[in-house]
């Protein structure tokens, strides 16, 4: 049975932990605090991070910083300790480039090899095998990677160089965070507009308005579903200082991110988050009807 370690268990790791399970694979982890649940969907828990890489060969990991992230990869109990020739080390959380390329060199002179990895999907969407899997590095590597991923993503791409991954992730979650925004904005118009709502949201989902933001969050919306959250609002945030940095790094200007970071901002302030990004419709309807008809035209004579 083919061993497969996992550190930093938690919304995501515990999905593609177990969906690994279910593939068949022994799956060891560690985690800073209670793996209970780990071993209650058949995890093998370690001792720290360097136990997971002395057991398996190839190591995911997702870790909520570059503080984790170091640690993890360099610290006391951290994987260099225990690479080894031939050994793979991925990471799937978002961090600033830099701090992902840092682990790199320490585990390179063990002769492992550290991949940028991404995931796109929520936990739920994770946990139905849906999430989009990214991979960029040492191409080799990625293309072995590739059967293991199969046991938790339907869909794996490989984009070249390390970094690519984190720079597709930063795109695609500029739309979350603007798809978000614009969901919360169309339903509270929507659910002001006198029709049989959940039809309404069919006939969106489906048609040329739709997202997959809307698909997830439409419903919840209606619903006034919003906890426990698959997204906060503070998890988005994350991401987009990262889009800033590197929207302003290639010259691009991002009007639209930066209205919608405001709204976020106003989320925030209003006390909600510990609430999935689904709340953002009480945030829109809250705020007063602006008149900006004429705004932006100008009169000529």
């Amino acid at each position: 049975m083919e061993t497969i370690g996992f550190v930093g268990v938690g919304k995501i790791g515990m999905p593609i932990s177990e969906n690994l399970i279910k593939s068949g694979r022994r799956v060891v982890g560690y985690r800073r605090s209670s793996l209970a649940e780990f071993e209650r969907i058949g995890g093998v828990p370690a001792r720290s991070s360097a136990d997971v890489g002395a057991q398996a060969d190839i190591v995911f990991s997702c870790l909520p910083s570059m503080e984790a992230l170091d640690d993890v990869v360099q610290g006391p109990r951290g994987l260099v300790h225990t690479a080894r020739p031939g050994q793979i080390v991925v990471e799937l959380g978002s961090h600033p480039l830099p701090d992902k390329q840092r682990q790199i060199a320490p585990l390179a002179q063990k002769g492992a090899t550290f991949i940028d990895g991404e995931v796109s999907g929520t936990p739920g969407m994770v946990s139905a095998k849906k999430g989009v899997i990214y991979l960029a590095g040492d191409a080799a590597a990625c293309k072995k990677l590739e059967g293991v991923v199969a046991g938790f993503a339907d869909t794996c791409l490989y984009f070249g160089e390390f970094g690519a991954a984190s720079r597709v992730k930063l795109v695609n979650n500029l739309l979350v965070v603007i798809h978000i925004a614009a969901t919360a904005e169309a339903m509270a118009l929507g659910l002001k507009a006198g029709v049989d709502v959940p039809l309404m949201i069919q006939a969106i989902a489906s048609g040329s308005g739709g997202s997959m933001q809307f698909g997830i969050r439409a419903p919840w919306m209606a619903e006034r579903r919003f906890l426990p959250a698959q997204g906060t609002v503070p998890g988005l945030q994350h991401y987009v200082g990262m889009i800033g940095d590197f929207a302003d790094s290639v010259g691009v200007a991002t009007p639209m991110l930066d209205c919608a970071a405001a709204l976020y901002e106003r989320f925030m302030a209003m006390g909600f988050g510990e609430f999935d990004g689904a709340k953002m419709v009480d945030v829109i309807g809250s705020l007063p009807r602006s008149k900006t008809k004429n705004e932006g035209t100008t009169n000529e004579t």
